[in-house]
């Protein structure tokens, strides 16, 4: 094939999913010259899956993006139907915020920011090579023979890389919603050194809402004021619709256990590997047995469309047992199927190959970013394209790059997680894989990270001047309560009483009451004759810190160590065959992932604590 050169640029994205639009907007907005490629332009922040953004431990990495700078969450707010705080009826470190998006909106609202973007070509093409010289990213070539030379390159290829979908025995290259495969690129990052592993992702089918019984259903409203995910979103957002419940039954499972034998996943046909927490339905049969129901959310794809998202009903099976299992669940009895639910299969990374820039350790300027990384989720995708994007265009600067640590919050846990640990399946993020989850509460990822975002260039003056004024706020708040006492009274021993606490003899601290068990700020009002005007947002920090300082103050400790442990740099050019003392499976994992920090090095699988023991007494000595 014939080629041209078509253009230079400083970065090149390759795929505008919700990894490539923050990679590209990033790398944009810092300066660099920027083109992003994609299939098809339609499918620009496209929800191949479930149409919402956050959940549990998502939305605290979208709030996270929102700190940095990223555009995810203003674009969610504009975009989204209904808002809900998942896990109120648990401690603050695990409330996660939750929004179902109108998808269509979404998509408009991404591509024209994106097409309204200084610094930013968006480009329709398949790339189809990454053109290395002296080992450095070099070119991009599309499928035209259309040359790009870029200096950095980000490669945020979803589910399209070698993409497989799979229904029952038909099986197609393609990606996610009928769109083409890039059947070529994995080939030519096979050939350039690169290791590649075969992961798989599925999702469910799309019914009409016409033909779905309501009444057999038990609604999920949302949440009334209606949180948003941005910190920046001054106008509130608005419930537009509602989710519903119901479950599957026996009769469901039966006909799953009747056809398991035509299931691609127990047949042979799928040879990816799937995420363990979010299986397919038929998996869900087989490895709760147990279990005579599961639960089904029924839940809007937009405003202009009846289509309707079966969230938990993930399936591969041929669609004509689809649409029999579908059919025998409540309020579902008559419904037909506009996409039948689908599994796909894809090529990703070893995330191992990656330093926590998402810069591979092989090829200088060549990053990666989501779903090529080894994770699962929109928003695991986009925090990564946010970090990849930052870090190509410092590079390219001569600046230092962006590390976020674990010890900062869920981004820097999830980067930590793959590039450290390394993955065998699908990554999701939840509340569990952090540490610090009480430190790490969406509600105060401004204050956590605002400050990176300010250092790159990302988040204004204003803005970073407004988060220091809303916890120094939080900080004179929490002095006052400390020292503002209510003396004995008939309303503050009525308040004791309806919590069966006994009388106070004495007076009491405001802080005192909000740290006691179902106590609030608001149900103490009352009693605080000289309560300042403040937000609501200053006033949450307050209660929280005051509630759980003791805990709080605990965790600060476990990662302070931390923190220490990460100060321990280790040198590039350590040669860990020659290190006295480490174990001969530690000697290679280090060696494979040359960790940056002691830290890191600790939580390298195979590396015991001996092994540490004897890195930390070698960095002493060569420090000394």
């Amino acid at each position: 094939m014939d080629t041209f050169e078509a253009g230079t640029y400083d970065i090149a994205v390759i795929g505008a999913g919700h990894a490539g639009i923050e990679a590209a907007l990033a790398a944009a907005r810092l300066g660099m010259k920027t083109i992003c490629f994609t299939i098809n332009l339609d499918s620009i922040g496209n929800m191949p899956c479930n149409p919402n953004i956050g959940g549990t431990g998502k939305g605290h990495l979208v709030r996270e993006l929102d700190a940095l700078g990223g555009e995810m969450p203003l674009c969610a707010d504009r975009a989204c139907i209904q808002f809900r705080m998942l896990n109120r009826g648990k401690g603050p470190a695990v409330h996660s915020l939750r929004a179902q998006a109108d998808r269509r909106e979404y998509q408009k609202i991404m591509k024209h920011t994106m097409e309204l973007q200084d610094n930013l070509s968006l480009r329709q093409a398949e790339i189809t090579d990454i053109g290395i010289e002296n080992g450095a990213v070099a070119f991009v070539q599309t499928q035209t023979g259309a040359i790009f030379r870029a200096s950095a390159v980000i490669i945020c290829t979803g589910t399209y890389l070698a993409g497989r979908t799979v229904v029952g025995e038909a099986v197609q290259d393609g990606g996610p919603d009928g769109m083409f495969a890039a059947t070529i690129l994995g080939e030519k990052l096979s050939a350039l050194g690169l290791s590649l592993r075969r992961f798989k992702t599925g999702t469910p089918a799309r019914v009409n809402a016409r033909h779905i019984d309501y009444s057999k259903m038990t609604i999920q409203p949302g949440d009334e004021p209606p949180p948003p995910l941005s910190f920046e979103t001054t106008e509130p957002p608005v419930n537009k619709v509602s989710c519903w419940l119901t479950y599957t039954n026996e009769h469901t499972h039966e006909i799953i256990r009747k056809n398991l034998h035509r299931s691609p996943m127990y047949s042979g046909i799928i040879d990816g590997i799937g995420a363990r927490y979010c299986p397919s339905f038929e998996d869900k049969v087989v490895r709760f047995a147990d279990k005579d129901r599961h639960q089904i959310f029924v839940e809007p794809m937009g405003l202009d469309t009846e289509e309707i998202y079966l969230q938990g009903f993930s399936s591969s099976m041929p669609e004509e047992v689809q649409i029999e299992m579908i059919r025998t669940v409540s309020g579902l009895e008559n419904v037909e199927i506009m996409r039948p639910a689908y599994a796909i299969e894809y090529d990703c990374i070893d995330p191992l190959e990656l330093y926590p820039t998402l810069e591979t350790k092989k090829i200088s300027g060549l990053y990666g970013a989501g779903q090529f990384c080894g994770s699962s989720g929109y928003e695991e995708a986009a925090v990564q394209g946010y970090v990849a994007g930052v870090n190509a265009a410092l590079k390219l600067k001569g600046a230092v790059p962006l590390i976020i640590s674990r010890s900062d919050g869920y981004i820097g846990t999830l980067i930590d997680d793959l590039v450290t640990k390394g993955t065998n399946e699908p990554y999701r993020m939840m509340t569990s894989r952090t540490e610090y989850r009480l430190l790490h509460r969406q509600d105060n990822a401004d204050i956590r990270l605002a400050h990176f975002g300010h250092r790159v260039g990302l988040v204004s003056d204003e803005r970073y001047a407004r988060i220091l004024k809303k916890y120094e706020q939080a900080e004179q708040e929490i002095k006052r309560l400390e020292t503002t006492f209510v003396p004995p009274s008939e309303e503050l021993t009525a308040l004791l009483i309806k919590h069966d606490m006994p009388e106070p003899k004495s007076g009491v601290s405001l802080a005192s009451l909000i740290r006691r068990p179902k106590f609030s700020y608001d149900e103490i009002a009352h009693l605080d004759k000289q309560a300042p005007e403040l937000s609501e947002a200053v006033r949450e920090q307050a209660e929280i810190s005051i509630k759980y300082d003791g805990y709080i103050k605990r965790q600060q400790r476990q990662l302070e160590e931390l923190t220490r442990m990460e100060a321990h740099l280790i040198p590039e050019d350590v040669d860990y065959n020659n290190l006295q003392g480490l174990r001969l499976e530690a000697r290679q994992k280090l060696s494979a992932i040359r960790p940056q920090n002691l830290g890191q090095a600790t939580r390298i699988s195979g590396v015991s604590p001996a092994d540490a023991a004897a890195l930390m007494i070698y960095l002493k000595m060569r420090s000394s």
